[in-house]
């Protein structure tokens, strides 16, 4: 059987200093059977409801929408290659450059984390609209807690090799991003565990206090569920109730607002089922 899905989370970040959230979480699938997938440029990932596979096939749940519908906004416009940019776009089809990019403005937000070391980091930006968003939770009696932030691409060597050693390669690539294509190099994103510490990085999170207040309200300070349901066929990856992502106010309510679910149908670009 394979490595509980928090086991290999700490194989993979140990060096880094991360446990992880200590979750009651089960014992993953043997490979074959219905498993995880998840972490699209991020790293930790969640259990599917199909098994994984090399490339991902289309899902007819997937609606085509506007092209480019960000082009509505008022607001100034962002480099979707810049990875100092908030509208970056880190995906099986474009991986960050530098690939060894580093954020030139890392700091641990003031919010509760389990994170150690490094991934206890986001960009400035990041971190202060985690601070307002953790605060509004904790106002409306809800628990959130930084679980993982900024990996760099050294650390994202050791935890993809993870996943690859215990599952091999094409179910690897459905449940963590290759080193260079992880959003949280960027520093822009960011995984949240439930202060009650359940569900850690398994789909179960999604019903927890802390994923379902994030889908309701994390919009309001310019972050995004960046990895839906039934979204694998554009962005590559299943479900994780725990990746946040910011792109903005504007554009985190825009799109909430429109009811688009992926970055890139929102910027108009192209899916990612799979590594070219």
């Amino acid at each position: 059987m394979e490595p509980r899905r928090r086991d290999l989370l700490r194989a993979g970040l140990l060096g880094a200093g991360a446990l992880g959230l200590a979750a009651c979480s089960p014992p993953a699938p043997p490979q074959g059977s219905a498993t995880a997938s998840g972490t699209a440029a991020g790293g930790v990932s969640a259990s599917g409801s199909r098994p994984p596979s090399p490339s991902v096939s289309p899902s007819p749940s997937v609606k085509p929408v506007p092209k480019a519908p960000y082009l509505s906004l008022s607001g100034a416009r962002h480099s979707f290659d810049d990875p100092r940019s908030p509208w970056v776009v880190v995906n099986k089809h474009r991986p960050l450059r530098p690939v060894d990019f580093i954020p030139p403005d890392l700091r641990a937000p003031a919010v509760a984390s389990t994170a150690q070391g490094e991934l206890a980091l986001v960009n400035a930006t990041t971190a202060t609209a985690a601070e307002k968003m953790f605060a509004a939770a904790s106002q409306d009696g809800v628990g959130l807690v930084l679980a993982s932030g900024y990996r760099s691409y050294t650390t994202q060597v050791g935890l993809y090799q993870s996943y690859a050693d215990a599952r091999g390669t094409a179910s690897a690539d459905t449940a963590s991003a290759r080193p260079g294509y992880s959003e949280h190099q960027t520093g822009w994103a960011f995984d949240i565990g439930d202060s009650g510490g359940a569900c850690a990085f398994v789909p179960c999170f999604a019903s927890q206090p802390a994923a379902v207040w994030a889908a309701r309200r994390a919009h309001e300070f310019g972050f995004i569920v960046r990895y839906q349901m039934d979204m694998e066929a554009v962005t590559g990856y299943l479900a994780e109730s725990w990746h946040l992502r910011y792109i903005g106010v504007e554009a985190a309510q825009d799109m909430h607002s429109r009811g688009i679910k992926t970055l890139e149908q929102y910027f108009g670009l192209p899916s990612a089922p799979g590594y070219r």
